[in-house]
């Protein structure tokens, strides 16, 4: 039986690497909910087309944009001052918590779109992470290796 989206997203998170390789793709600015919705996607062998990006797309970027941007720019924004603030410390990790949790809720939100949709076992293993994250440079390139090698182990 196939994991959840969620549980699939949070071991292939803790795969050696893949922490870091997520960070490098979110700096470049994917949406690295997407990517492993994606990973989800292609290890359960989903034709990726471009009404299913949209789908994705449209439920991602207002949540995205809305809910977990600015949690994470708060976060960040604390960080040098947490270090000297324990007060301010505590309400960071309340924030980064709640970050967490509002990742979790969108892929609850893309794995109930996705859920329904079946594989085709006619396609080769579909590739949803290029069209997802756009043209891709060698540093990030490597980075969606790595991101497919750890899915492989978490499927």
């Amino acid at each position: 039986m196939q994991p959840d989206l969620w549980s699939f997203a949070t071991h292939c998170y803790g795969q050696p690497g893949v922490e870091h390789a997520c960070l490098q793709l979110q700096d470049a600015g994917a949406d690295v909910c997407l990517l492993l919705s994606g990973l989800w996607l292609e290890q359960r062998g989903v034709p990726c087309n471009a009404e299913r990006l949209h789908h994705l797309h449209a439920i991602a970027k207002p949540w995205q944009d809305q809910v977990v941007r600015p949690l994470r720019a708060l976060r960040q924004n604390w960080r040098a001052g947490a270090t000297s603030d324990a007060r301010l410390h505590a309400l960071r990790e309340q924030v980064k918590a709640l970050e967490l949790e509002s990742e979790r809720e969108l892929l609850l939100r893309l794995g109930a779109q996705m859920e329904t949709w079946p594989a085709d076992s006619s396609h080769n293993k579909p590739s949803w992470l290029e069209p997802l994250l756009g043209p891709v440079e060698k540093a990030n390139r490597d980075a969606l290796n790595l991101l497919r090698a750890a899915a492989t182990t978490a499927a």
